[in-house]
């Protein structure tokens, strides 16, 4: 996927004008957002078939605290401290084209100068987050949620750790935010999980196949689902919504990148939404959005752009 739009091989092979990335396929289910795409992995690649588990249970013998974990990831890890990451990052060097792409993003203009004179006060937020990791690790648990192993919490609190400092000279985060002497357990932690991702990468190293967009939209719409009777259609929500089974829907984030995919409603209940979309080869596809920080509309909406 190219970093900027247009992307064809979603919006135009496949009829799915969602603009974020990643995406998953599995046949020819589609899933958008890394939240609902945690869920699916996990329900398709279980602990039972071999695999790992992102929702491990608690130490001591507790049970798995999927639903906070859950929110956590999506809430918390994502668009609390996404957002300041993302504030972080170097505009006055980037180049005009993807500015342009990222005020489409934003929906308003995305000024350097600006973000880079801001910089400071998103690094002074990003400092109270880690007091807040600080705290949860001060009882010398070994991960966030006091768990077995890492959970979907420690992934992506550390991704976006370990995002920004690709971004900025790790010695500039190091003088500016991770101080060991103020955040010695947090430290301590992600250093860990960098280990225990490193140790996992080398245990099991990913066979890629790297093949065209024309390629992979041939497979996707040539595959049949194995996930659209795992979502059931809730009566009560839809009416909520004001929405009807077979009936056009436009779906997009609430938060940016306001880009509305739309497609015959297939299923929808109070985790995800699913619609048929129809790209240039004519076939559907069936595309899958999260309830949460995506809004579910009757008819057909245009993007403002």
């Amino acid at each position: 996927m190219p970093m900027t739009l247009p992307r064809p091989d979603l919006a135009d092979r496949l009829g799915v004008k969602y603009r974020r990335i990643p995406v998953l396929a599995i046949g020819k289910d589609v899933y958008c957002d890394s939240s609902l795409i945690a869920s699916v992995l996990e329900r398709n690649f279980t602990p039972e078939q071999g695999f790992g588990t992102i929702f491990p249970k608690r130490k001591g013998g507790g049970t798995a605290d999927t639903g906070m974990i859950k929110a956590f990831a999506m809430s918390y890890a994502d668009r609390a401290l996404g957002t300041l990451g993302s504030q972080t990052l170097p505009y006055h060097k980037f180049k005009p084209e993807f500015l342009d792409d990222r005020s489409n993003w934003f929906g308003a203009e995305v000024d350097p100068q600006a973000m880079i004179a801001n910089q400071p006060v998103a690094i002074s937020s990003l400092s109270s987050h880690l007091a807040l990791i600080e705290e949860q690790l001060s009882d010398n648990r070994e991960w966030l949620m006091d768990t077995e192993t890492p959970s979907l919490a420690d992934i992506s609190v550390h991704y976006i750790w370990d995002w920004m400092q690709s971004f900025r000279p790790l010695k500039d985060i190091k003088q500016e935010l991770l101080d060991d002497t103020k955040f010695p357990a947090t430290l301590a932690w992600i250093a860990r999980m960098s280990a225990f991702i490193a140790k996992e990468d080398a245990a099991h190293p990913a066979i890629l196949d790297n093949i065209s967009g024309e390629r992979a939209a041939e497979l996707i719409t040539s595959s049949v689902s194995a996930e659209l009777n795992a979502v059931n259609f809730d009566e009560i929500e839809a009416s909520r919504l004001k929405v009807k089974l077979r009936e056009l829907v436009s779906v997009e984030p609430i938060d940016n990148g306001k880009i509305p995919t739309v497609g015959k409603l297939l299923a929808l209940n109070r985790e995800e939404v699913v619609v048929e979309t129809v790209g240039s080869s004519g076939k559907p596809v069936y595309c899958h959005f999260p309830r949460l920080y995506y809004s579910a509309r009757a008819g057909v909406y245009t993007a403002n752009l």
